[in-house]
């Protein structure tokens, strides 16, 4: 599996996560020709090599910062920006909840709602292309698993749009809750929103290097000139080695004996559409006999009180019990195979170096399926021979 690990000595913001990447190997023809495929003008950027107190990075220059136009967007308007484009349905799902926790820490701070949340600079067309560029190089990379370090903050005050504020800025610190900071003696911001929201949206742990053999080292120049530390990110590229992967997610139940099934159906669709992990019922008796239905609910952490707020929303339980648990994974990935059904991901789960699980992607079997008038089953049996010819 390959993994990614961030190391912020010197903090993160966007663009140095963007540099870093490519510093590893990320092709950035690639990243901008997905970028391209967003529907706005300005995403586009150069990269340069450059020495920030003895070390060489890769900084970022996006065009729109040249102009110095920073036009202010909501959260619907950015999606409509990256869920109108063709990009690939898994880059456009995780820019969004790259964005979403964006728009909850800034709601949190301003005290409003996600929907009315207008972004400033973080709505700009060089935020949108850190952090969809960023995406689309892990992609590019081939990135199956990110780490981060403890997250150096910065110490003192910074300026922003709403006057002189303590580092780390509302936003930020709203975002990096849970998330180890390290001391730094530093004067002024050196982790941006922007970096914080990338990074705790995609990291599945925070912590020391994992277990891993070193393939790629990359660097990301900031703007900052520092005085104790270089302002770089350091991102390293490699191979776990044979390790379960594990993480912590949130369990959420509530028992319903006084609504209808479809509107339990209804509140299962939004829960996966907002980025559940998976939500099903269980038939179960309650007291008097009552038939009825637990609705269980699998979260990552950060995402619980959206989710809550969904269960509150659509059924008339009175409350949501939560515990954390535990899980151990298989690492997997998606290959792609050719049929004659047109091209099907196909899910992949290993342990250490064997695979253990193939799976065709269901919805790109249904939608070939449907577009050719052939039996779901015909699709999926094409999309696994396919990928055992490939592999023997």
């Amino acid at each position: 599996m390959t993994i990614a690990h961030f190391d912020c000595f010197s903090g993160a913001s966007g663009d140095m996560i963007l540099g870093a990447l490519i510093d590893a190997g990320a092709d950035p023809s690639a990243v901008q020709e997905g970028l391209s495929l967003l529907n706005v003008a300005g995403c586009e950027f150069q990269s340069a090599k450059i020495v920030k107190q003895g070390l060489a990075a890769t900084k970022i220059t996006v065009a729109a910062e040249e102009q110095g136009h920073h036009p202010h967007r909501s959260l619907p308007t950015i999606r409509e920006i990256i869920e109108g484009g063709d990009l690939p349905d898994g880059i456009a799902r995780q820019a969004m909840k790259i964005f979403e926790r964006l728009a909850e820490a800034e709601a949190n701070v301003h005290g409003c709602s996600i929907e009315d949340v207008h972004f400033h600079e973080v709505g700009a067309v060089d935020a949108i292309t850190d952090i969809v560029g960023a995406v689309l190089a892990l992609d590019n990379l081939g990135i199956q698993r990110i780490t981060c370090s403890a997250i150096a903050v910065g110490s003192g005050t910074v300026k922003c749009a709403h006057g002189v504020l303590p580092v780390p800025a509302p936003a930020t610190a709203v975002l990096l809750k849970g998330v180890p900071l390290a001391s730094c003696d530093e004067d002024g911001e050196l982790c941006t929103p922007t970096g914080a929201a990338i990074l705790t949206t995609l990291a599945e742990e925070f912590g020391p290097l994992p277990p891993m053999s070193i393939a790629q080292i990359g660097y990301g120049a900031g703007n900052r000139d520092n005085q104790n530390r270089p302002n770089v990110l350091r991102v390293i590229v490699g191979e776990a080695k044979n390790r379960d992967s594990s993480d912590e997610i949130a369990v959420l139940e509530t028992n319903l004996d006084d609504v209808t099934p479809e509107v339990v159906g209804y509140c299962l669709e939004r829960l996966l559409e907002a980025g559940a992990l998976d939500a099903y019922c269980t038939p179960i008796y309650m007291k008097k006999s009552r038939a009825a239905m637990q609705l269980t609910i699998l979260s990552e952490l950060a995402d619980v009180k959206k989710l809550e707020a969904i269960v509150f929303t659509e059924t008339p339980t009175l409350g949501i019990r939560r515990h954390e648990a535990r899980r151990t994974k298989l690492d997997r990935s998606i290959e792609r195979v050719e049929t004659p059904y047109g091209s099907i991901g196909v899910k992949i789960g290993r342990r250490a170096d064997t695979i253990l699980t193939t799976s065709p992607e269901y919805e790109d079997c249904r939608k070939a399926a449907a577009n050719h008038k052939v039996a779901l089953r015909a699709v999926i049996e094409s999309a696994l021979r396919s990928w055992w010819n490939r592999h023997g």
